[in-house]
């Protein structure tokens, strides 16, 4: 199977015909990037300004927005400049979700919005703290603090670098592949460390069992050095201008190079697709034998 779908898309805004929808649902749910070569978003005005490092706080790599808060968190601004980068990154979320409103009704009423993010920093110079938080290494997106319950993790990205440098990706095997190597090394979950870690708010809600086997997943096999050598992988450019779409909790990926990228985070409800038994949470019931979370709504 081709890692990359391409989608001859050069707008945000409907209507799409029933082949691109199509298209578009079948790639994302069968483990694809699906990719706009043409697909750019924008900047308006004096907008530039703010494709410069120096926009994020300390040594956080992304700057980011909650459209429910309209809360900007992760800059280093002037005052004067809050409200406008705040307007930029809630103008994202916007256009993109009514693009995926457009391209994929399917979703649209089960469909959570979450951050929207700025990535100013160039990943190849960025030093994380550990190998968890190295992005450049081969992995599926879990999060420690916002446990999904199986819900999906839907991403948009476009690159808006003006200089002409691509965003270079690797993307390797298939989810079920790296799972039927990694499970027998992850370990159970302590009894009621769910809860304790909740109730110290050290997790927004409890990990299931689920949350807990996919953070497992996605340490492993970033600490697994011989898997990220030997696993077979496809890298992917990225130019200016260009948008991509996947489930990152389905996709083994790296972000290897590039700066200057705009991320729109949504949540879906397994429930909600049009093939449920390909998404991770069926796939980990499948090979474990049990329920691993309640059932989404």
């Amino acid at each position: 199977m081709e890692a990359l779908q391409h989608l001859e898309i050069t707008r945000w805004s409907g209507p799409f015909s029933a082949s691109l929808q199509e298209q578009a649902i079948h790639t994302l749910e069968h483990g694809q990037v699906l990719y706009c070569p043409t697909l750019a978003f924008a900047l308006e005005g004096e907008e530039s300004r703010f494709l410069s490092p120096s926009c994020r706080s300390g040594a956080r790599k992304n700057i980011s927005y909650e459209a429910a808060r309209k809360h900007l968190g992760g800059a280093s601004v002037r005052d004067d400049e809050v409200c406008d980068l705040t307007d930029l990154l809630a103008r994202y979320a916007l256009v993109t979700r009514g693009f995926v409103d457009a391209l994929i009704p399917w979703y649209s009423k089960a469909l959570t919005q979450a951050r929207t993010s700025f990535r100013p920093a160039e990943i190849k110079l960025h030093r994380p703290s550990s190998y968890r938080k190295d992005d450049r290494l081969l992995h599926i997106d879990a999060f420690p603090s916002r446990p999904t319950q199986g819900a999906r993790i839907l991403r948009v990205f476009t690159n808006v670098n003006l200089a002409g440098q691509d965003r270079l990706w690797r993307v390797s095997e298939p989810f079920e592949d790296m799972a039927r190597k990694f499970l027998p090394k992850v370990r159970r979950q302590l009894p009621a460390a769910n809860m304790m870690l909740a109730t110290l708010r050290i997790t927004k809600g409890v990990r299931s069992e689920y949350d807990h086997i996919m953070i497992q997943l996605h340490d492993r096999i970033k600490a697994d050095c011989r898997y990220q050598e030997e696993v077979p992988q496809t890298q992917l450019a990225f130019p200016p201008g260009s948008t991509w779409l996947m489930f990152s909790d389905q996709v083994l990926h790296a972000a290897m190079v590039g700066q200057y990228a705009f991320e729109q985070t949504f949540h879906l409800p397994v429930s909600a697709q049009r093939w449920p038994d390909t998404s991770p949470l069926r796939t980990l019931e499948r090979l474990t034998g049990h329920a691993l979370a309640s059932r989404p709504l």
